[in-house]
């Protein structure tokens, strides 16, 4: 049997990206974050995009770039505030920009990946986070509805993969990215080494290879 191999070229994830693409992107601030991937997508032109991320790193750098190329249609995330610009141009009306209490953001990826479409939590009960979604009571306490979050792309990053696309993550890599990893599409992974099938011990897999469509080799993990 042939072995798998997941093996792309830049220019062929390039390619994926179209014209209202949704697009996950790993990391945390900097930790995680597929650096590489992230400028393909800039590279790619693609347009009325909308990103789906923690944050939206400093403007111009990373996904800050895409901002400043007008290639954004809406963003949804957590965390804004190291990008000024993006309260600018979304008070401005040029993008949209949907909040989500991160703990609220982490479970509506995973739930996309585990098949569940929606699920209650307390969180933003009573703010402006919570105004106009279905509320349900549960043993005395308020809870509101929120929907899973998906993409038609992921982009991530691990430390180190087999062939067949077995991913292992770097300590605080191990953040959004296996979340999303299972939550879109066409998933890919830039990794930092990748190896021969069966030369990742089984209790270092943290993403199993049927989540991932491709690997892409570059970036050293933080």
């Amino acid at each position: 049997m042939k072995p798998v191999d997941k093996l792309l070229s830049l220019e062929k994830v390039r390619k994926l990206f179209e014209k209202g693409s949704r697009v996950m992107v790993g990391g945390f601030g900097g930790s995680g974050a597929p650096t590489e991937l992230i400028e393909v997508l800039s590279a790619s032109g693609a347009k009325e995009l909308t990103v789906i991320s923690n944050d939206l790193g400093t403007p111009g750098v990373g996904l800050g770039a895409l901002l400043r190329n007008g290639q954004l249609k809406s963003l949804i995330g957590t965390y804004y505030t190291w990008n000024p610009e993006v309260a600018e141009s979304a008070n401005a009306g040029i993008i949209q920009v949907r909040l989500v209490p991160q703990g609220t953001f982490a479970e509506a990826i995973r739930a996309a990946g585990m098949g569940i479409p929606a699920f209650y939590t307390a969180t933003s009960y009573g703010t402006e986070l919570g105004r106009n979604k279905e509320v349900r009571q549960f043993k005395g306490r308020d809870y509101v509805l929120e929907e899973c979050i998906e993409a038609d792309i992921a982009l991530i990053k691990a430390h180190r993969a087999d062939l067949m696309g077995n991913l292992s993550y770097y300590k605080t890599a191990n953040n959004f990215n296996p979340l999303m990893a299972m939550a879109a599409r066409i998933t890919i992974a830039q990794v930092d080494e990748i190896v021969t099938e069966g030369c990742l011990p089984a209790g270092e897999i943290h993403t199993p290879h049927i989540f991932v469509d491709g690997l892409v080799r570059g970036g050293k993990s933080r």
